[in-house]
């Protein structure tokens, strides 16, 4: 028998639901669940998955909620990234399914949810990369000639918005980043949401020092990203990003959570943003007694709701 099947080369409990084995099997222990696309009977919000890569296994989940009576009719546009530190979750989980519809309806927005591939299999900087792939292909539709029928007549460009949840925060910043440094063509990205976010550095702040997980923080970084430089990496310490003045919106909105491990990260992004030559708009707001992706555990409490309504104002602010 190998004895290296069952053997445990890391174990990431409690901070993420996942186990890796010295032969190299992967355990994802919450985030495997999913559940089929549908028109939601709550919200009236239908939604569809599409292929964006076949060969890459990229695809999205696309929401759309209850139009009027113009078959044209424009809505913003909301790409979002889930968490699981890289490594779990999908948006075919069905509290992100849930969240989504809840936030496409209460915006009134299309929402594409992107899948990209996880690490520890296929690590960093892959999920970036499968999420700018995401990107060009929902900018492809610009001028309405793209594969898909939804975002071809009924997405504004004009107003595109970039949000996620943890690990998916960091994405939506980078991608934001990118589209700075880059562009995107078509696309007008008027601002970003991230949800306590997966950043983190080499020297603790705050109540990090606290806290007992931090070396786990640690050691999954270096995991999902064997090519890092560290935790001051750019990737996952904005503050140590010579580029991060060039983010590519005008408006930024930070969720932090008062328990959460990553929640004086928020503020120190929103002190980092503003020290770097970036003359625009962030906003935070904190959630008092309230621990990580608390609107996804509970999504119907009175924070979680909160934090839905802000998301929907923001992206409709005139």
């Amino acid at each position: 028998m190998d004895l290296s099947s069952s053997e445990v080369a890391h174990d990431f409990l409690p901070l993420l639901k996942i186990r890796i084995y010295k032969d190299g099997r992967v355990e994802r222990l919450k985030g495997c669940d999913s559940v089929p696309p549908s028109l939601d009977p709550t919200t009236d919000v239908d939604s569809k998955d599409v292929v964006i890569s076949k060969d890459e296994d990229i695809s999205a989940r696309i929401f759309i909620p209850k139009l009027n009576n113009d078959p044209n009719q424009k809505l913003p546009l909301l790409v979002y990234f889930h968490g699981g530190g890289f490594c779990i979750n999908t948006p075919f989980f069905p509290p992100y399914h849930k969240f989504l519809n809840s936030i496409v309806s209460q915006a009134h927005v299309i929402g594409v949810s992107v899948h990209y591939r996880r690490a520890p299999e296929h690590p960093l900087p892959i999920a970036y990369e499968d999420s700018w792939t995401s990107l060009k292909w929902v900018a492809s539709h610009f001028g309405g000639n793209g594969p898909d029928e939804w975002l071809n007549r009924h997405a504004d460009f004009e107003k595109v918005f970039f949000a996620g949840d943890s690990a998916g925060a960091n994405i939506a910043h980078h991608m934001a980043l990118r589209v700075g440094m880059e562009g995107l063509s078509g696309v007008k990205l008027k601002g970003i949401v991230l949800v306590h976010s997966y950043f983190w550095g080499s020297e603790r702040i705050g109540s990090e020092t606290k806290k007992p997980e931090h070396s786990l923080v640690d050691d999954l970084w270096h995991i999902t990203c064997p090519t890092t430089t560290g935790s001051d990496d750019p990737f996952i310490n904005p503050a140590k990003d010579p580029n991060l003045g060039k983010v590519g919106c005008n408006r930024v909105l930070v969720f932090v959570a008062e328990n959460d491990l990553f929640r004086d990260r928020g503020w120190y992004y929103k002190e980092s943003l503003e020290k770097s030559g970036w003359h625009s708009v962030v906003e935070v707001m904190e959630a008092k007694g309230e621990g990580h992706v608390f609107h996804l555990l509970n999504p119907n409490s009175e924070d979680a709701l909160s934090l839905l309504n802000r998301i929907a104002s923001f992206i409709n602010h005139n």
